[in-house]
């Protein structure tokens, strides 16, 4: 693994972020504008909230920087809108019409700058029967028809992860859609309101799906199809260990590989035969379970099978491929994904561990001359490592929540 280093800002440098805490999507994005250099100021409250994990564990806020504003205090918002009157993008995760009742809403941010890219990351969207309500990704993907896709048939569906809605469908189309707005604003001076809904995003996730269906090259149910588990070649097999090794060798040449290092060269004419589909599992699964994980890795290292083990979380920084690439990197005693994509000009990077509530109070009034931000402020000690901070849990509450 790479060690971050302290060089390169990224190509937003420059950018400067005002991000409301929250949970899941909101930091996310807000972490991925940071990794690629913007300098995001996250106003987080004073009696803490988000991930039930101590904040030095909590890497969604590395590289940003964390002020303390209490905006249900008489004066909580003005020094919130100090902030916006210096920044390009703002990003919230409240239900809708919170912030406007916080008083730092579209339309008062946007009467101190006009200019200012205002994001706004919930899962049921800004507008709707369900909008006022609380959820979190697995109902929100679930609406889509997503949730529906994924996993075997006869089974329930499978949970994957809060990956799909939080933040494909959620936090990666804020960022796509504040930076399209921030182009904007630059070229023509206004700025805009970007409602990003995770259930249109994992929708929009699913275009080619749709497509498919609509051409009848896709049965609407689980594992039936080539891409969701239904086509013997593309999907997971255990191996004699109990671990598993997946296989996508869609492609006639790839397949015929596939098969032959598998010792199954009497199957190459069942690719496109259905009706031999059951046999051909059964006879992958068999073969597949005859060794290990790490011994059918050996099998298939080099070729063009497109067969690769399925590792673990603990296990991923380790691969020669992506320890070669530095995919991961190791800072302030914690492993984690390096930032991506990746810049041949503005090489982004791990610039600092994750903002500690109210640590950066200080610099921030000074960096961005907003001498105000320092009343009745109680800055913490500065960042410190994951080890002995001490902080106290933080309570988990749902995307769009309440105030």
């Amino acid at each position: 693994m790479a060690a971050a280093g302290t060089a390169g800002h990224g190509p937003l440098a420059g950018v400067r972020v005002v991000e409301l805490a929250g949970i899941g999507p909101g930091p996310f994005a807000a972490m991925l504008l940071a990794d690629l250099g913007a300098d995001v100021v996250r106003v987080d409250r004073p009696s803490g909230g988000g991930l039930a994990i101590k904040p030095a564990y909590d890497i969604t806020n590395r590289n940003k920087r964390s002020v303390i504003v209490d905006l249900k205090a008489p004066d909580g918002a003005d020094r919130v809108l100090d902030l916006v009157d210096r920044a390009d993008i703002l990003v919230e995760g409240y239900r809708p019409g919170v912030a406007e009742r916080l008083g730092v809403g579209p339309e008062a941010c946007h009467a101190r700058n006009p200019k200012l890219v205002y994001g706004r990351m919930t899962g049921w969207g800004q507008e709707g029967p369900l909008a006022p309500r609380a959820g979190h990704d697995i109902a929100y993907i679930a609406l889509t028809g997503t949730l529906g896709m994924i996993g075997a048939p006869g089974e329930p569906p499978a949970v994957p992860a809060n990956l799909v809605g939080d933040y494909a469908g959620g936090s990666l189309y804020l960022v796509v859609g504040v930076l399209a707005a921030l182009h904007h604003a630059r070229a023509t001076g206004a700025g805009q309101v970007v409602d990003a809904a995770i259930v249109d995003g994992t929708a929009h996730l699913a275009s080619m799906i749709h497509g498919m269906m609509a051409a009848g090259g896709w049965q609407d149910r689980r594992g039936a199809n080539l891409l969701d588990g239904g086509c013997p070649y593309y999907g997971t097999y255990e191996t004699a260990d109990g671990q598993y090794m997946a296989v996508g060798a869609l492609e006639g040449q790839f397949y015929e590989e596939f098969v032959r290092l598998l010792g199954l060269g009497e199957y190459v004419s069942a690719r496109k035969d259905l009706s031999r589909w059951g046999d051909l599992r059964e006879a992958v699964a068999a073969r597949f379970k005859s060794r290990t994980r790490d011994e059918w890795t050996a099998v298939f290292e080099g070729s063009d099978a497109c067969v690769a083990p399925v590792l673990s979380l603990r296990e991923a920084p380790h691969h020669p491929h992506l320890a070669a690439r530095g995919t991961f990197t190791d800072h302030g005693g914690i492993t984690q994904p390096a930032p991506a994509p990746r810049f041949s000009t503005t090489p982004t990077t791990v610039r600092s561990g994750p903002a500690l509530p109210g640590a950066d109070t200080a610099d921030v009034a000074r960096d961005w001359d907003v001498p105000d931000l320092l009343k009745g402020s109680s800055e913490p000690e500065g960042r410190t490592g994951p080890e002995g901070t001490g902080e106290p849990k933080r309570t988990s509450e749902p995307k769009g929540s309440a105030e």
